[in-house]
């Protein structure tokens, strides 16, 4: 029953033709019909066509036409490519079997695609013979007309466009306004046939020309494939290749970029060439799987640069203590904290990315003096030493750095206090500092820690919390899992559960 009202559905709808529709004319009013003898008819002439089969039609007709329009398109490009040089003979006879184009040639050339679609023209057996080793081979027999097919090419009209070449006198002039793309083939299609004079021009032009990135790509897999080993193919790859000893100078070469950056006098400059640095350090990592080994900045190179920041951070922080007040000087001494704080920031970003950044929260734990340093300045001035504290907290609750409890603990205890303190100017003195991914990363920083100590942190934070308000960071997310933790969903371990184990002597 279910499967008649399918078929009915599928009739309605017109997938499928309905077998007691006919032509049959006037049945019921034939007088000599008769209710006891059924009438019998004739099998219909036709069957109306199903929704299926007319959209099967018209996809039909449609992939046709396209198909008859492509190939249209193709004998016209190929008829003006051939009409372009001069050493081609009549090229108005060209028809959709044969174009011609070659004058009166002793072989016939037939190049066909793997989509059926066929060309024909007539060229000279001295031209192929002479530019093309493949042809010398096979054209070796006297004097005797020939024809030859080129079949299931891939692309029919860059097979064309290098016979152009073999009839070209001046190939670097021919191949000038061709794109990276269209060069590939036509060196492709030469190195098949052997056609040196091909090859050479192609790389030439490659070697030239400069690429996008994209193109790059292409032309070394290309060159790769093809295996050419000459001269000029190696000139084309010396853009990209690298000699074996620039990864020993690597180290060097990163300690001084960093090292200029760092020490840069113009801001904008300095600003643009660490966003260039940081993303290009970003793409080694994540192409490492692509690329094999890679040349890498070292830990010890950055943790270099690190105790010197910290030293002109502790530098500045005193001569900004003991200056008066009044003194045009400190707005100068001022900038200059601001500068080697981001100077900070930037090594910190690049020791996360790496993985590196485990040891630096010891190290940052540890500056008790630079501390108390930055708690004797100005708050709008000071604020930016405050980031990189919360850089720490951030890559600590994504899981970005593991450290022990100890560590952990050690840095809160450094550098919560100044924290809170600069929370206000931080979030409202720069854009980029987003309030909320800070206190989820103190919040998840806090939580990492054994509950007791929690418990100092957040019943201070709650103190504070009172009097700042949004001057201090909102983290009642980690209040409020704390409080589940210690009164609600109470962990007490049973100290008396142990595994026990029992052992049995049996008797054979």
């Amino acid at each position: 029953m279910a499967s008649s009202r399918e078929v009915s559905t599928m009739i309605r709808q017109g997938f499928i033709s309905d077998p007691s529709i006919s032509l049959s004319s006037n049945s019921r009013n034939s007088p000599s019909s008769s209710p006891s003898k059924p009438l019998s008819l004739s099998p219909p002439a036709f069957s109306r066509p199903t929704l299926f089969e007319m959209m099967t039609d018209e996809q039909l007709r449609e992939s046709k036409q396209s198909s008859d329009n492509n190939r249209r398109k193709l004998q016209d490009k190929l008829a003006r490519v051939l009409s372009k040089n001069p050493n081609f003979g009549d090229s108005n006879n060209c028809s959709s079997n044969n174009l011609g184009g070659f004058g009166d040639g002793d072989v016939k050339l037939t190049v066909s695609g793997r989509d059926g679609f066929k060309i024909s023209m007539d060229v000279h057996r001295r031209v192929l013979a002479e530019k093309s080793r493949f042809f010398a081979e096979k054209l070796s027999d006297g004097g005797i007309t020939h024809s030859v097919e080129i079949c299931d090419c891939d692309d029919v009209e860059i097979y064309v466009e290098t016979l152009v070449l073999m009839y070209t006198h001046d190939l670097k002039k021919k191949l000038m306004g061709d794109d990276v793309t269209k060069v590939l083939g036509l060196l492709k299609v030469s190195a098949a046939i052997l056609f040196e004079t091909g090859i050479l021009s192609c790389l030439e032009y490659l070697e030239a020309v400069p690429w996008s990135e994209d193109e790059e790509e292409k032309i070394i897999s290309c060159l790769n494939q093809l295996q050419l080993h000459d001269s000029v193919s190696e000139d084309v790859l010396q853009r990209v290749s690298t000699e074996p000893s620039t990864s020993t100078r690597a180290e060097d070469m990163f300690t001084k970029m960093l090292t200029g950056v760092l020490q840069a006098k113009d801001d904008k400059a300095r600003k643009e060439m660490k966003s260039l640095i940081s993303r290009l350090l970003r793409e080694d990592v994540a192409d490492f799987s692509t690329y094999g080994p890679k040349i890498d900045v070292s830990r010890d190179t950055l943790y270099s640069l690190c105790h010197r920041c910290l030293s002109a951070l502790i530098l500045c922080l005193s001569e900004a203590t003991c200056m008066d007040e009044s003194r045009q000087e400190r707005g100068a001494i001022m900038a200059e904290i601001a500068r080697e704080a981001d100077n900070m920031q930037w090594i910190v970003d690049i020791l996360i990315d790496k993985k590196m950044g485990d040891e630096f929260v010891k190290l940052w734990a540890d500056q008790k003096e630079l501390a108390i340093l930055h708690s004797k300045i100005p708050t709008m001035y000071r604020h930016e030493i405050s980031r990189v504290t919360a850089q720490l907290c951030i890559a600590i609750g994504r899981g970005h750095i593991l450290v022990p409890k100890e560590a952990r603990y050690s840095l809160l205890s450094t550098w919560l206090e100044p924290l809170y303190e600069d929370f206000g100017w931080m979030k409202r003195a720069n854009r980029f500092v987003d309030k909320k991914v800070v206190e989820d990363g103190l919040s998840q920083t806090i939580l990492t820690l054994p509950i007791s100590q929690q418990q100092s942190i957040l019943m201070n934070w709650f103190d504070r919390f009172l009097t700042k308000g949004d001057d201090c960071p909102n983290i009642q997310k980690a209040f409020e899992i704390w409080w589940r933790r210690a009164f609600i969903r109470q962990y007490v371990p049973d100290q008396d559960q142990h595994m026990q184990i029992t052992v049995c002597d049996y008797n054979d």
